[in-house]
């Protein structure tokens, strides 16, 4: 078996700890926008924008460290799991323990004065998602994909069940506490994540060396404040929308029912980055074990050759058959869907950039990314704010379109320089716009009855992916050896 072959046969299993979970967990979004309104949408959007941005602090970079000191030659794999897990739990803690103390001051600041609990609940999870991370590393190093991909699914099945019972069935379901539901659910849910990987947990022992520590945290940090960069890139418009859009800009809509639009709209964007998720999951490890492989330019470029092609296809599945969301989402939520397009292609680009990242994580030059990632976050802000009064919510769409684009040309260069890798750009770019020219062209076609409009589309997508088939059949019968 290639290694190819095994790195997509692991992106499968991953695939489904993430693709079929979130896919059913998507159906959270049909749940949640027939409960609640826009407004109060808006404010679960913007209370997990600021979760976003808080578990990078929390993970501090240590997963990538830890796949990185793991696969060290000599590396005593005990050790380094001991000093990862140690090095997360501390800063989590205190992290915690801070919202905790000043949850009533903070809710006043984001405006839900009454439910101080929403930042204490919010904190736990955090608490929670940390403590589970390096664990879930070490299952990924270890290769054992379905334990991985089990925890995931029974997590979603158990926020599924309560929320249905709580939303539909209305079992025990106070008014009083609303959005904060959804929070709770999701403690409940992870809480879970402790009892299946207690084993691992409790062979975890406190530990500190102090040459490990440094070295761990000299290689962590700079990744840490990517993350944060990049979350800004990622994350910062849903919080923004909400500070810059001005009043009244759309008719009939609230600053805060607008940014609820936003914030459903753009889980329909998510599906491509679900599949990105589960690549990475695969990936990370894939390329720091093959990095001492003497033809591991020739494989890196391959791997993001097919990753480009499976994103393009799933980019024109997604973006031609939008119409079908409108039987997802209550009616008051449709004018966001005309951003889904763009935001497909934004997380497209930022699926590229993690596999240019490649170079500077094997040569340990990880600040290189801790720029590329400031100056994306920079460019987020500035066009954020000269566009979100302008465009709306379409312009922090294309903002997020641009930056990450930015941000992959960027990497895919300097890297050219420092650790060369044959990727096969212009046949990428080539095949990203063909994918985006068939989709606007979509756009302007008007098929009234929807059966007929699925059927056309499906035929395109057969086609299309019939075509590609065609181009790659060399190179595909060479990766079946």
């Amino acid at each position: 078996m290639s290694k190819l072959k095994k790195l997509a046969g692991e992106t499968v299993i991953y695939g489904l700890s993430t693709i079929v979970p979130r896919g059913l967990n998507f159906l959270l979004v049909a749940i949640h926008t027939r409960v609640f309104a826009p407004a109060e949408y808006g404010v679960i959007t913007n209370l997990l924008g600021y979760v976003a941005f808080l578990n990078i602090i929390y993970m501090f970079g240590m997963e990538t460290a830890y796949f990185r000191f793991v696969n060290q030659p000599g590396a005593d794999a005990k050790k380094v799991f001991n000093q990862a897990q140690t090095i997360v739990l501390s800063i989590s803690a205190v992290a915690t323990l801070l919202l905790i103390t000043f949850s009533t001051p903070l809710a006043a600041q984001l405006h839900i004065d009454q439910h101080p609990e929403f930042i204490v609940w919010l904190a736990l999870i955090m608490l929670v998602d940390a403590s589970v991370a390096i664990p879930f590393a070490r299952l990924r190093k270890e290769k054992k994909p379905i334990r991985f991909a089990a925890a995931k699914m029974v997590n979603v099945a158990i926020i599924l069940l309560l929320s249905y019972a709580l939303f539909q069935l209305k079992i025990g379901y106070d008014t009083s506490i609303g959005i904060g539901y959804v929070f709770f659910i999701n403690l409940i849910a992870n809480s879970f994540y402790l009892f299946y990987l207690s084993k691992m947990l409790l062979e975890w022992r406190p530990a500190f060396d102090s040459v490990i520590f440094k070295q761990m945290l000299t290689y962590s940090y700079p990744i840490m404040l990517t993350g944060l960069a990049g979350m800004t890139n990622e994350m910062f418009s849903r919080i923004t929308i909400g500070w810059w859009l001005p009043s009244g800009f759309y008719q009939g809509q609230t600053t805060d029912e607008a940014l609820g639009v936003f914030g459903a709209c753009y889980k329909f964007s998510v599906i491509m980055n679900l599949a990105i998720q589960a690549f990475r999951f695969a990936a990370e490890p894939f390329f720091f074990s093959n990095a001492a492989d003497k033809n591991s330019p020739t494989l890196f470029a391959q791997v993001n050759h097919y990753f480009t092609v499976f994103c393009c296809i799933l980019l024109l599945a997604i973006a031609i058959n939008m119409d079908l969301f409108k039987f997802y989402i209550p009616k008051n939520y449709w004018d966001g869907l005309p951003i889904v397009p763009i935001l497909l292609l934004a997380y497209l680009f930022i699926g590229c950039y993690y596999n240019f990242t490649v170079w500077f994580k094997v040569t340990d030059k990880t600040y290189f990314g801790t720029l590329i990632t400031l100056g994306g976050a920079l460019l987020t802000i500035s066009l954020n704010f000269i566009l979100i009064p302008i465009w709306g919510y379409w312009g922090s769409s294309l903002v997020t379109a641009i930056v990450f684009f930015l941000m992959a040309a960027s990497c895919y260069l300097l890297g050219q320089r420092y650790y060369p890798i044959p990727y096969k750009i212009g046949h990428e770019l080539t095949l990203i716009s063909i994918t985006m020219a068939l989709i606007y062209l979509n756009s302007s076609l008007t098929i009234p009855n929807q059966f007929v409009a699925t059927a056309f589309h499906t035929v395109e997508i057969i086609a299309f992916v019939g075509v590609i088939y065609l181009t790659e059949r060399k190179d595909l019968e060479t990766i079946r050896q």
